[in-house]
This record gives C-alpha cells, sequence and structure tokens, in this order.
C-alpha cells in the first residue's frame, strides 16, 4: 500500500532539486516505490573529500535530501511541511568512483514525527553508508 499524500512523477520530483544543492550535487530521484524512494549521486570531484573519496557530508547530504523529500511527500502539503530535527550516519566502507545508491525506507510515520532509514550503496551494492534522519510534521501557519 502506498504510503504517499502526493503522486509526483520522477521528473516533477527531480525538476524541484535543480537550482539548490541536490542539484549542484548531481542527485537524481531514479525510483518511487510504494513505500520508499531510491536515488543516486555521482563520486566525482565535487562530491570527493581530499583524500580521492566520497566526502561523508555528501552522503549526509544525500540521505537528508531522499529522507526529507520522502517525507514531504507523505504529508499534505497545504497543511503540514517536514523538516529535519536529527540525522545520523554511519560510513562503512570508501567510494573512490562512480555513482552510490541510497534507498529511503520509512521507519516511523506518525502524525507529528517521521523517521526514515537511508542505506547508501556503491557501485558494486556493497553497503557503504547507513543514515536514519528525524523529519518534524509542521503545520503551515494560517495567513
Amino acid at each position: 500500500m502506498a504510503v504517499w499524500h502526493t503522486t509526483s512523477t520522477l521528473d516533477e520530483v527531480n525538476q524541484s532539486m535543480g537550482n539548490c544543492m541536490p542539484g549542484y550535487l548531481g542527485m537524481k530521484i531514479t525510483e518511487i516505490g510504494d513505500d520508499y524512494l531510491v536515488g543516486t549521486m555521482p563520486v566525482e570531484d565535487r562530491t570527493r573529500q581530499p583524500f580521492g573519496i566520497l566526502h561523508g557530508g555528501a552522503s549526509v547530504a544525500l540521505a537528508e535530501t531522499l529522507g526529507s523529500m520522502a517525507a514531504n511527500m507523505v504529508v499534505d502539503t497545504s497543511k503540514f511541511y517536514c523538516v529535519g530535527q536529527e540525522i545520523n550516519a554511519n560510513h562503512l566502507r570508501p567510494v573512490a568512483d562512480g555513482e552510490v545508491t541510497a534507498k529511503a525506507t520509512a521507519v516511523h510515520i506518525g502524525r507529528t514525527s517521521q523517521v526514515w532509514e537511508i542505506r547508501i550503496k556503491d557501485p558494486r551494492g556493497k553497503l557503504n553508508c547507513i543514515s536514519r534522519i528525524t523529519m518534524a510534521v509542521v503545520p503551515v501557519p494560517s495567513q
């Protein structure tokens, strides 16, 4: 059963990321499942740290992007919006090149908060980062 309140297309979701950090880092949403989002990010000069491997902050940016987009797709955005409260990440193995793929799945979807788990894998399918983000569900201020 789909958890989404909004039924955005991949093109619509990707266009919304074009002129901000996700677009600058080359992130793309590649799949919208019934209860998950999948996205990619290239491992290249924009996303590497000085030692030539994927920057941990870039991994966290990818995790937060997927978790935040998923959380906001669950709520009625005319009444609520979701913002990150806390994020953590464990970096498990380095990635030097290629493209990482992340999958965000809901752990908890509540009235006032959501928790999403994001698993980021390297081009060989090996887990290189696992992250969890807590999102606050905030009422849109009345006009």
